[in-house]
């Protein structure tokens, strides 16, 4: 028979979530003529162009639904230099949790890491180039 008050039990070490993308967190394509494009949009599809020229796509999370996902959209120059080196007219903003992690896993699978990870009061940011030569940029909120 067990004494249960010689049994302390510790608790479990937080474990840091899988390094993985968990969806998209933008979209951003060059323009000829942003200014004109995103007035198009908005005119058109109704999407509302907020201070920083982009416009945010609020969600809640399914698992957590008092945390807001957000998808940003936001049309770039076409001679705008964010999207290099890639050559494509777009560039994909995956979100991403434990993005240390995923970094560390992407430079020991040969991927091309283009920078290191910035923090911002919204997230932290780094930038690959996939298989073909796409920007990929990837954040995980705060």
């Amino acid at each position: 028979m067990s004494d249960n008050k010689n049994n302390t039990e510790k608790p479990a070490p937080e474990v840091e979530p899988m390094p993985k993308v968990t969806g998209v967190g933008g979209i951003f394509f060059y323009s000829d003529n942003p200014e004109e494009t995103q007035k198009w949009y908005t005119e058109n599809l109704g999407i509302e162009i907020n201070d920083w020229g982009s416009s945010s796509f609020d969600s809640r999370d399914i698992d957590n639904p008092e945390k807001i996902n957000s998808l940003q959209w936001k049309a770039f120059k076409k001679d705008d230099d964010y999207f290099s080196p890639s050559k494509k007219g777009f560039m994909i903003n995956y979100q991403v949790q434990n993005i240390e992690e995923l970094v560390e896993k992407l430079r020991n699978n040969g991927v091309n890491v283009l920078d290191s990870i910035e923090t911002y009061d919204y997230g932290k940011f780094v930038h690959i180039l996939d298989a073909e030569g796409n920007k990929i940029e990837l954040w995980q909120p705060i």
